[in-house]
């Protein structure tokens, strides 16, 4: 397997070898450019994607690490700042630490706003729009540190020879209940300052994991009108709630990688090709809805993260170079911005491609394939790297991610995640924690 693009002709090579044709340009002033969504500018075309901490408060307030985070992240001059999941229950949390929006805790994170925005502003940068991500982990909710799992269905990709209790599978009652909490915290949010809600469907939370509900019966499976009720109807609200000018959107996964009737936006033929009719379905009703802007992904960074997060090193021995899984996305990507021109779309999976990044990101908003460029774990390694892009034309290769997957390590290891190769601070939580030194 290959290793990050730290030079632009490792990139050109591996990319015409393995037939992938991704486009690459060096002229990446598009990416300096403004972009109107409904009423909102966004100041540039770079965008930090939610990359949880864990590192809030028990009560689900934004911690120490939390802000020193979203400092970073303001100072780096990325104009869209997708914030972090935030659980609308307390139920909901994938880990003790997991921030948590309620009226008791709306002032911490009203200042978290102000403060990430002034940050910007101080720092010489526009000031950044700012999306915040509603959550509820679903099959990997875990508030006190131990799984307690709330599911759509039971799943035996996941589940395997222990499938798990049927009294763990929500009730419809249930996400009637999670479609208000979703649509309160929208409310919330707007009342904390943020510009936008997201109601997230990826990743295999529980909005997410709904899509793929085939065989679940009553009122939120089975039918693609039953699979998408919560997304739908969460939407809805939150549009009903908040102003005109608040951003209504969604992070959503556009295809999981499991086979039907396990997966969303696969074939139903057992193999695992990409099939974008529901999700093109799904984002034209969203269109009509209303939704001016989406954040488009794909796969389950538990279970097959080669398909989310493209790596060089990582758990497992993927079947298909890195580059592969970066054009799949990319590429998908493209396909739904075809289909629906009139929403602006922010692509993920370029932090693999290294300093080929902007070139690529360049070239394809270029074309129209999507309008704004998304970057996950590269914000942990290289939390500058907009203002560099901006003002360097280039990222600095001694800064990049190299998709080495420790910051996922200290994750699922119960620590805060962060840049174990770019940054002391968890250069040392990693020794303490994963090496025991």
């Amino acid at each position: 397997m290959g290793n990050v693009y730290l030079n632009q002709q490792n990139f050109e090579r591996e990319n015409d070898a393995l037939g992938i044709h991704l486009p690459y340009t060096e002229q990446t002033e598009i990416l300096a450019s403004p972009l109107q969504v409904g009423n909102k500018t966004i100041p540039n075309r770079l965008a930090c994607q939610a990359m949880e901490g864990c590192d809030g408060t028990r009560n689900g307030s934004p911690d120490e690490l939390t802000v020193r985070r979203y400092d970073r992240f303001a100072t780096g001059g990325a104009g869209l700042i997708w914030f972090e999941a935030t659980a609308v229950l307390p139920e909901a949390r994938a880990n003790p630490r997991q921030l948590y929006i309620n009226q008791n805790n709306l002032d911490d994170f009203r200042a978290e706003v102000e403060r990430i925005k002034e940050t910007a502003v101080r720092a010489g940068n526009s000031e950044p729009t700012i999306i915040m991500q509603a959550t509820h982990s679903g099959r990997y909710s875990k508030p006190d540190g131990t799984p307690a799992p709330l599911i759509a269905y039971n799943n035996p990709i996941f589940e395997k020879d222990h499938p798990l209790s049927p009294d763990r599978i929500v009730s419809d009652d249930y996400l009637d209940h999670v479609r208000d909490a979703l649509v309160s915290g929208a409310e919330l949010a707007e009342k904390a300052g943020f510009d936008g809600v997201d109601i997230k469907a990826c990743h295999r939370y529980l909005n997410c994991e709904l899509l793929s509900a085939y065989e679940r019966k009553g009122r939120y499976g089975g039918s693609f009108e039953n699979r998408t009720r919560l997304l739908r109807e969460s939407v809805a609200g939150a549009m009903e709630v908040c102003g005109k000018d608040f951003l209504v959107t969604s992070r959503l996964n556009a295809y999981d990688g499991f086979p039907y009737p396990y997966g969303f936006g696969v074939k139903n033929d057992g193999s695992l090709e990409f099939d974008p009719t529901e999700p093109i379905a799904l984002l034209k009703i969203l269109s009509d809805m209303g939704m001016k802007m989406i954040n488009i992904t794909m796969g389950n960074p538990y279970f097959n993260p080669h398909v989310n997060r493209p790596f060089a090193a990582g758990p497992y021995e993927p079947t298909e170079h890195p580059l592969v899984g970066v054009a799949r996305m990319l590429n998908g990507t493209a396909m739904l911005k075809k289909a629906v021109p009139q929403m602006q779309i922010l692509c993920s999976a370029l932090s693999y491609l290294g300093v080929a990044a902007p070139g690529v990101a360049a070239a394809m908003i270029e074309r129209g394939d999507f309008d704004l460029a998304g970057f996950g774990r590269t914000v942990f390694a290289y939390p500058n790297f907009a203002k560099d892009i901006l003002t360097c034309k280039s990222m600095k290769k001694e800064h990049c991610c190299i998709a080495c997957s420790k910051c996922t390590e200290l994750m699922r290891a119960g620590s805060t995640p962060g840049c174990v190769i770019r940054d002391e601070l968890y250069t040392k939580l990693y020794r303490e924690i994963i090496l025991k030194k």
